[in-house]
């Protein structure tokens, strides 16, 4: 038999730690199970506004304000993710005998079906989009995690003949310990070191989704995942590697398998099979090797459950996810484009290395996640970038970065030049006044967007609003 929601709410207490919209169904879901429902968050009922009556309405009491962690003593707690698992309150409850979770950790431990789990630093949305794609075959597919919509809550419609691609962040591995049919990690660089206490807790997280993961996926091309591949080898379990150059044998040990680029089409060579060539470059709409890197990742998940003809089908159809060189519009021969997901330098790299092919004018900065700025230093320069726009909190520390590098002179020299202006519509208004038919003017920050915006959603649709109201 399934576990289902009764099973685990029924006659406890519980506390939804956060008072967004993705608690809103659970708690509609549960609270005639619970013994008590408590929903808890730092804004206050007036900042929360409707929000706050439809938990009422649902049963919960709601705490909110600076002490909304006080008391913190129920059966099971559910935390949001963007909180710490180790602050002191948590701690606490947890030395009383609360059970301390997470929605979708708590999902991942008790649901039926198959699970196909993608993390890294780059590419984990249009990656996990693709998988789930690509997973056709196998069933009836649901997305969740970092993407969709909230998994637990669904708990009781969901069956052992459904699959599951799901993204998970970092923030959301940290205490997990799931298992999954395939996992991937897409890259591993510097990212959210604002909340982790250092690259060595980060990649740790990471590297948790391949605890117990039956088949395990990794970037041949990136260093820190390489590593990870030679650990999970030296337990004796194989692994697939991805790569956008070929592979050497010598790369590989028994029962490895391997995708790569050859620069005209992807291979594959897995386990027991020989040599394919899958797809070539121009079947696949979306632009960039990034993509390619993506769509690599995701046929090597799903290999044994999908098949060619659908890999195909989607290379040839899928044109992208918001915010992800999102086409906005063409105006006075300028092509608008909304990269807003894109808050990391490496992000924002493989944003202008699929635009290699026309002059770019790039509007960059937001939230300091106190990562560094060489990296996209090193990207402009190695680019076609012509103008570079900042704003936000990171718009010194990127200035700084670019105008130290070695190739900033030759190249003011040429005409590039940095301005930097105090929100995004000024910003985009020198965008348009900096570009002349042909360019490209695209919003790939490297930075989170918390500064100005609740998420990089908003901040993608604010750009897109602007641009179409000029």
């Amino acid at each position: 038999m399934s576990t289902t929601l009764k099973d685990i709410f029924c006659n406890k207490s519980v506390s939804l730690i956060g008072a967004g919209v993705s608690n809103t169904p659970l708690a509609e879901k549960i609270s005639g199970f619970c013994s008590k429902l408590t929903v808890r968050d730092r804004k206050s009922a007036e900042e929360l506004g409707d929000l706050a009556d439809v938990f009422r309405k649902s049963g919960a009491e709601l705490i909110t304000g600076s002490g909304y962690l006080e008391g913190l003593d129920e059966d099971l707690i559910l935390r949001s993710p963007g909180i710490r698992p180790d602050i002191p309150e948590f701690v606490r409850a947890g030395m009383t005998g609360s059970v301390i979770t997470s929605e979708i950790e708590l999902f991942l431990s008790v649901h039926p079906c198959r699970v196909f789990a993608v993390t890294g630093s780059d590419g984990k949305t249009t990656t996990t989009t693709i998988t789930s794609k690509l997973l056709s075959p196998a069933g009836n597919v649901l997305l969740g995690g970092n993407i969709g919509s909230p998994l637990l809550y669904r708990l009781d419609d969901v069956s052992r003949n459904d699959v599951l691609a799901v993204e998970l962040s970092s923030f959301q591995l940290m205490t997990m310990d799931a298992y999954f049919e395939a996992a991937a990690i897409t890259n591993i660089t510097p990212n959210h070191l604002n909340w982790h206490t250092g690259m060595e807790e980060y990649i740790s997280a990471k590297r948790r989704i391949l605890n117990h993961s039956k088949n395990s996926v990794l970037n041949f091309d990136n260093p820190e995942t390489r590593k990870i591949a030679e650990e999970i080898r030296s337990c004796g379990r194989p692994v697939i590697l991805f790569s956008l150059s070929p592979i050497p044998d010598s790369a590989l040990s028994d029962g490895d398998g391997r995708i790569w680029f050859d620069g005209e089409s992807v291979r594959t060579e897995f386990s027991g099979e020989s040599e394919t060539v899958l797809l070539s470059r121009k079947d696949i709409k979306l632009p960039g090797l990034h993509n390619i890197a993506n769509y690599m990742t995701a046929i090597a998940l799903t290999h044994g459950f999908s098949d060619d003809s659908t890999i195909r089908e989607t290379a040839e159809n899928f044109g992208g996810v918001e915010h992800r060189l999102e086409f906005v519009r063409k105006l006075d021969g300028v092509t608008y484009i909304n990269g807003s997901i894109d808050s990391s330098p490496t992000r924002t790299a493989a944003a202008l290395s699929a635009l290699s092919d026309r002059p770019v004018v790039l509007i960059a900065g937001g939230y300091d996640k106190n990562i560094p700025y060489e990296p996209l230093a090193d990207a402009v320069f190695s680019s076609t970038v012509k103008k570079l726009i900042l704003v936000g909190a990171t718009a010194g520390k990127i200035r700084k970065a670019v105008e130290e590098h070695p190739m900033y002179m030759k190249k003011a020299d040429g005409g590039f030049s940095i301005t930097v202006r105090d929100s995004l519509e000024n910003a985009v208004a020198a965008a348009k006044d900096q570009s002349v038919p042909g360019d490209t003017v695209i919003l790939s920050p490297a930075s989170a967007s918390f500064d100005m915006f609740r998420n990089f959603e908003e901040r993608g649709k604010r750009f897109k609003d602007i641009v179409n109201s000029l």
